[in-house]
């Protein structure tokens, strides 16, 4: 029997795209969510003698690591030099949003940056107040990323992004806080637009339940996120003497990072002399090498669950500047 271009006719049937204009939606408000601002963390300032118990920690291995952050940081703030938290979406879903956005409201986060993931996070929090859905459950008749009010902020923030030259993060932050959203004070991307921080948003087409709506521009969320790399390498490229924070991102922020490093530096910018840590509840490879080893020589680990990690992380950076503040 003759098969010869069998394999290239079932190739050309099994390649065809899939028509997504079909798909069925609802409103995000019939959805329930997995995290809520019930659960969220709550921003208090630290004890007076808060100081204290990080002085009475092991001055080695992780406990040494942890202060070497912690003064790294408050050293930046001293002398306004950059200090960046780039994010995965867990760090929103965890409930750590008001501790971020205290940060940035006390000037100490000089600028953001997340994965789409977070973003969507981002936005469905400060629409409803709640977010992640039961993924195993939705999935099984197809529901899962179905909620329209997110596809449509996001593609929305995509075009403005492009044609104002603004870019996604900041494009959805204006959005949020036009629109009024309810708990828009959860908001990460809110925040930075309020307090005009740097705030960026980084894409994988097909990673993200937005694309997967036909209304939704594949070109239009490239082009805005091409747009907050191009601005993520700008802050980059002033890093010298700041801190970078890569909280919560296995592969995408890390893979950023390195490639905003290479263009800032192929352009003659010298970023040499800064401090980098990764904060996960696991160590992973990119992180551990794009983020800790690579770039840096001032390069550290915090491995622990984030719920646990960003409050203690955040009061021993408030009862550093304390303590520098009242000596």
């Amino acid at each position: 029997m003759n098969t010869k271009g069998a394999g290239k006719a079932a190739g050309k049937k099994l390649g065809k795209p899939l028509n997504l204009a079909g798909l069925k939606t609802y409103s995000i408000k019939k959805r329930k969510g997995l995290a809520n601002i019930q659960q969220f963390a709550k921003p208090i300032p630290p004890p007076d003698d808060f100081d204290e118990f990080l002085g009475s920690l092991p001055k080695t291995l992780a406990a040494e690591s942890l202060m070497k952050v912690i003064k790294a940081i408050a050293e930046a703030h001293r002398k306004r030099l950059p200090v960046v938290m780039a994010m995965g979406a867990h760090v929103i879903k965890c409930g750590l949003s008001p501790l971020v956005i205290d940060l940035m409201e006390r000037g100490i986060i000089s600028a953001v940056a997340m994965n789409s993931a977070g973003a969507i996070h981002d936005y469905e929090v400060s629409l409803v107040g709640y977010t992640s859905e039961d993924v195993g459950a939705a999935l099984k008749d197809g529901s899962f990323g179905m909620a329209r009010e997110t596809a449509d902020a996001m593609q929305k923030a995509a075009s403005r992004g492009i044609r104002e030259g603004i870019g996604l993060g900041a494009a959805l932050g204006k959005k949020i806080n036009e629109d009024a959203n309810k708990f828009a004070e959860y908001s990460i991307l809110a925040a930075a637009d309020r307090l005009d921080i740097p705030a960026t948003v980084h894409v994988v087409i097909g990673a993200d339940t937005v694309h997967m709506h036909p209304n939704v521009s594949g070109s239009d969320l490239g082009g805005s996120s091409h747009i907050d790399f191009r601005i993520l390498a700008g802050v980059v490229a002033r890093l010298e003497g700041g801190v970078w924070l890569n909280v919560g991102s296995a592969v995408v922020m890390p893979e950023v990072f390195l490639k905003c490093l290479s263009a800032a530096r192929n352009l003659g910018n010298k970023v040499e002399n800064f401090v980098t840590a990764d904060m996960d509840m696991l160590k992973h490879y990119r992180p551990t090498v794009n983020v800790v080893k690579r770039p840096t020589e001032q390069g550290y680990s915090l491995t622990g669950h984030h719920e646990i990690m960003l409050p203690l992380l955040r009061m021993g950076i408030l009862s550093q500047i304390y303590q520098e503040d009242a000596s």
